[in-house]
């Protein structure tokens, strides 16, 4: 009681310590629950600057408190979970300031779901969503570096933050955005942190430059680590700490607002399905597809295609429209399941274009080469009928989380990027590994670009699975690693795979992910033992499985 009234001295927002609300801030979608001291609602910029002050002059002081961000709590690798304090961000930092003729200036609080609205009234996009995109925030998309089914294309959210406001370390409120080297070198003559960061961070950049681009991962898309390759562009003669802070959990400080950069997307667009009944074809089936430069190859197995069945009415509600039209509209899929003819998987390749005829076109001619594989397809031509399979594809993992009877959802190599091309090795040897653990699972993902959503079944109160989630983890993080992958193309590290940071990187470019943690961040205090400081013990401590 003593830290809350300590806290309700310095700030205007809300302290909550009541079991209610602990028990909702101790779990997020991981597999982890770990209890905090104290929820706090900043009411703005001004308390998160106390805050921190209050917290760092304690830690100096021997207390061990930290600040850990949160927003909609949808994260699956335990990030926003903490033993102290969590600063919850989406009742009074929920405001989308502006937005203009090309970017949006937005705090973190902010739904996905209504930015996408009032964007949309402007025929404007941020196109990084993630699958969560009805859940989740625009904080936890900036936290995690998110992409979503749009990546082929558009790529991530590191693409299109622009500028980032943080609070630091030292309490201070700083703006991040790119800066020449003439405007770095005034940064860096500043005597404060921000001054400091600039500094170190450009020496630590600058003697260590060959070995970080070369640490860069070779995939389409990464979340892992800090990407420290992203920031000091040569060429333009550009330094910019956004690329880095984007992604990093909330590690170095909190963000209190975003300026994004938004796209006009493409507003015609065609949907191809394929049914695929032998995962054996997948690899060439994908690689064939990029071929015609698709908008995104999307794609979900027979166990989430069954379940959303089973909870068609609760599908059909989350759609927009007739609901005894949308219901008669699964009447082809109910069969499916009736009859025992479900896919293994299947993929949603969509194609887009500003003209009706060219996506129309090009939809026709991959669906026309696809007749080699024997597989079977269907053209969705109206944006009515391809609801309903991304509405499956969107909420797989939400349906499986909570409907799955004396199981529960375990994501622990879940998001896991390789080259497209490699696939025909690598899904095999994946195959393989999985079959040992006799785990039921579920496949859905990215298959565009190679990242892929395995979360395993697994029985509540289970004694093995926290032997289970060791020894798969490790093995099919070797895999992936033996192909040069990523072990998070969206979902970032947290606790679940910062412990594999070193064996990814090497231990070098894992000392500069530590160094860079306590330039930002000298006395520990945001979001500990998430990414490079992650501890696997500490980790397994807090699974829950009861």
């Amino acid at each position: 009681m003593e830290l809350t009234k300590q806290i309700k001295q310095i700030i205007k927002g809300e302290v909550k310590q009541d079991s209610q609300t602990l028990a909702v801030f101790s779990k997020d979608a991981s597999i982890y629950k770990i209890s905090p001291k104290v929820a706090v609602f900043p009411k703005d910029s001004k308390d998160i600057q106390e805050l921190v002050k209050f917290v760092a002059f304690e830690k100096s002081h021997g207390k061990d408190l930290s600040l850990t961000a949160r927003s909609a709590g949808t994260d699956m690798t335990g990030g926003p979970l903490s033993e102290s304090i969590v600063v919850s961000m989406t009742r009074y930092f929920n405001h989308i300031k502006k937005i203009g003729r090309d970017y949006a200036i937005v705090e973190p609080g902010v739904y996905y779901r209504d930015f996408e609205k009032e964007a949309h009234k402007h025929k404007l996009l941020l196109p990084s969503y993630p699958a969560s995109k009805e859940l989740c925030t625009i904080g936890g998309m900036v936290a995690n570096n998110a992409g979503g089914e749009l990546n082929l294309i558009y790529g991530k959210t590191e693409r299109y933050a622009q500028e980032i406001k943080m609070v630091l370390a030292d309490g201070k409120e700083c703006v991040f955005k790119p800066l020449t080297l003439v405007q770095l070198e005034k940064k860096k003559s500043v005597k404060d942190l921000e001054g400091q960061i600039y500094t170190r961070m450009f020496d630590l950049i600058e003697q260590h430059y060959e070995l970080i681009m070369a640490a860069k991962p070779d995939v389409s898309k990464n979340s892992a680590g800090y990407y420290l390759w992203n920031v000091y562009d040569k060429a333009k003669g550009i330094f910019d700490l956004t690329k880095m802070i984007v992604g990093s959990q909330g590690t170095l400080g909190i963000i209190t607002e975003t300026r994004f950069k938004l796209v006009r997307p493409k507003t015609r667009e065609h949907l191809l399905v394929i049914f695929l009944n032998d995962l054996e074809q997948l690899p060439e089936i994908v690689n064939h597809l990029l071929q015609f430069k698709p908008q995104s190859i999307e794609s979900y197995d027979d166990q989430t295609f069954k379940v959303a069945i089973k909870l068609l009415p609760e599908i059909v509600a989350r759609l927009k429209g007739n609901a005894i039209k949308l219901f008669f509209g699964f009447l082809p899929e109910l069969w499916m399941v009736l009859t025992g003819g479900v896919p293994k998987l299947v993929l949603l390749a969509e194609f887009s274009s500003e003209k009706e005829s060219d996506a129309l076109a090009r939809t026709k001619h991959a669906q026309a080469s696809l007749a080699q594989f024997r597989v079977p397809t269907k053209l969705i031509q109206s944006r009515e009928q391809a609801q309903k399979y991304w509405v499956i594809r969107h909420e797989s993992f939400s349906l499986l989380r909570h409907h799955v009877r004396g199981m529960r959802t375990a994501p622990f190599i879940d998001d896991f990027v390789v080259k497209p091309e490699v696939l025909g090795e690598f899904l095999p040897k994946l195959y393989k590994i999985l079959g040992k653990y006799k785990l039921l699972y579920t496949i859905a993902g990215h298959v565009g670009d190679g990242n892929f959503h395995i979360i395993p079944l697994m029985k509540v109160g289970d004694k093995r699975a926290p032997e289970i989630i060791k020894k798969l983890g490790q093995e099919v993080y070797d895999l992936v690693f033996a192909y040069k992958g990523s072990m998070t193309g969206e979902h970032n590290d947290g606790l679940v795979r910062g412990p594999y940071l070193k064996q990814m990187f090497g231990s070098r470019v894992h000392e500069l992910f530590l160094e860079t943690k306590k330039i930002f961040d000298p006395h520990g205090i945001f979001n500990p033992g998430k990414k490079a400081d992650a501890s696997a013990s500490y980790a397994f401590k807090h699974l829950d499985f009861n």
